[in-house]
């Protein structure tokens, strides 16, 4: 049933996202953005063409005009490597196999925006069942899972999980991969993961969970053979679970790492070694080079510098000179603006790290692994946010947090966090739960009779269906901490719609 309503509300937010950034975008002027903005392939428009442009071309706009033109015209210009190839080739799958059909009436640019709004939609319901699925796991309480499930449909990244960008592909993989490695299906949670880094660079941090969570599960195996006083060949036992364990890690992690170096790879090839002439490229995307400085392959030119280096990743080569992105480079007042934007989710994440910290700070020296107490097993469960099994996840956020704070474009905080981490929205729901009447009750007095006098009534948790529903139908009664999490997963929600979507800054 929670399932159910999970899916419900998440197909009504995609609905009316789909609505709002069409009305929005077709009511506000365009801002004139210093953003790639290829020219449009020489296709005459088809009869269906400026119907699809009004009402999905908002979805199009800033980094996810590099995602379409990978897609159409396949990577071109340096800077298109520092988007991987997964979600250009699902666009282009289904432009080509599902909404071939409609090639009579759309041009493939056409094909390509409405698969963006299918395939985006698509993805944000399996990320959402996979993030309540993972919620169940982990954190053992139903009502903590359906309420930061429900949570996660009014996302505050909502543009991008649904414009073209891989966002919702890539929170799919993951939260259904650490759903996978959570149950126990190791070799399975590897392939998703591997092919999470395929849609983005930072799937490449999930190797610490392969790292990890069987680590912990070795441990656990540990002390129930130790507590064995039947068991013989302990030795040979000891040595098969750390084998495995070393096999696992090595292999996961081979397998994780492995679409990234593929990539970088095939972009060393395309610059350091390359085949392709200037001849073979349309005069126009040749111009749109000169005009901006983008570089092109080109056998008759000398190779770029980056490719003499030791190492020579073309990823962090464009994110150093296109995008400028390095250690304390975003530290400029007249960056106060974008920090400004980002501090509700680092707000979100430094409540989670320390709210966790200070419920069990000997839990975090002893780096989450077990439980201290002669009586208690590594793996105890223990409901909620503060279970142990939450310790590796906030660990996992704290670190994106910093990372994106130090040394990256800080606004992207947002969406960085919201497609990578379940934490901002376990915190916040839990924060719900635990300060909001409205989801609170007592029993009533007829379930008092033949209570013993003196004995306190009993106090539970009242859920309705749909507890975010039930909130904002009530906003004037609610909290203050519920007005405040709601209002900015709300105006997050809307404000993205309507900046991102005409050209105008947004994380």
């Amino acid at each position: 049933m929670d399932v159910k309503t999970v899916l419900q509300f998440a197909a009504t937010t995609r609905g009316l996202s789909l609505l709002i950034q069409a009305l929005l975008n077709a009511a506000i002027p365009d801002h004139e953005a210093d953003a790639f903005t290829p020219p449009p392939a020489e296709v005459e428009p088809r009869l269906l063409d400026p119907a699809v442009q009004w009402f999905l071309g908002g979805l199009s706009h800033w980094d996810a005009e590099h995602f379409l033109f990978i897609a159409e015209r396949g990577y071109l210009y340096e800077h298109n490597y520092a988007f991987f190839p997964l979600f250009p080739v699902i666009l282009r799958g289904l432009a080509e196999t599902i909404l071939r059909p409609l090639s009579g009436c759309l041009t493939l640019r056409g094909r390509l925006l409405l698969a963006v709004a299918l395939g985006n939609s698509a993805l944000f319901l399996l990320s959402v069942v996979a993030l309540y699925g993972l919620g169940r796991v982990v954190l053992q309480d139903r009502r903590l899972a359906l309420v930061s499930s429900l949570l996660y449909c009014l996302t505050p990244a909502n543009v991008f999980m649904m414009a073209g960008y891989s966002e919702s592909l890539f929170a799919a993989l993951t939260f259904g991969g650490l759903f996978l490695l959570e149950r126990g299906y190791t070799l399975r949670a590897c392939l998703a993961l591997s092919i999470a880094t395929a849609a983005r660079a930072n799937g490449l941090v999930n190797v610490g969970f392969l790292l990890y969570l069987p680590l912990q599960q070795a441990l656990s195996k540990i002390w129930a053979l130790h507590k064995d006083n039947n068991r013989h060949n302990k030795c040979f036992h000891y040595t098969w679970i750390v084998a495995r364990l070393l096999f696992t890690a090595a292999l996961g992690t081979a397998v994780i790492a492995l679409p990234f170096l593929v990539f970088q790879y095939y972009g060393y090839r395309a610059f350091c070694t390359p085949s392709l002439s200037l001849e073979q490229v349309s005069p126009a995307l040749i111009q749109l080079a000169e005009d901006k400085g983008y570089r092109v392959p080109d056998e008759n030119a000398p190779p770029p510098l980056w490719c003499l280096r030791p190492l020579p990743l073309l990823y962090s080569h464009i994110q150093d000179v296109y995008w400028d992105v390095g250690f304390l480079r975003y530290f400029q007042l007249k960056q106060i603006p974008n920090f400004l934007l980002a501090l509700p989710m680092a707000t979100l994440g430094m409540a989670a790290a320390y709210m966790y910290y200070s419920d069990n700070p000997a839990r975090w020296l002893r780096l989450g692994l077990w439980d201290g107490g002669a009586n208690k097993r590594p793996d105890k469960p223990t409901p909620g946010f503060y279970s142990p099994r939450v310790f590796l996840y906030v660990v996992h956020a704290t670190m994106l947090l910093g990372f994106g704070t130090f040394c990256m474009h800080v606004q992207v905080l947002t969406r960085f966090l919201s497609s990578s981490s379940p934490v901002p929205f376990w915190i916040s729901a839990h924060l719900l739960l635990l300060y909001e009447p409205l989801l609170q009750r007592r029993s009533p007095p007829t379930s008092n009779k033949g209570q013993q006098r003196g004995t306190p009534r009993t106090v539970f948790l009242y859920l309705p269906q749909n507890p975010i529903v039930h909130l904002l139908s009530r906003w004037k009664t609610c909290s203050i901490p519920t007005r405040w999490i709601l209002g900015y997963f709300i105006s997050y929600w809307l404000m993205g719609l309507a900046l991102h979507c005409n050209f105008l800054p947004w994380t």
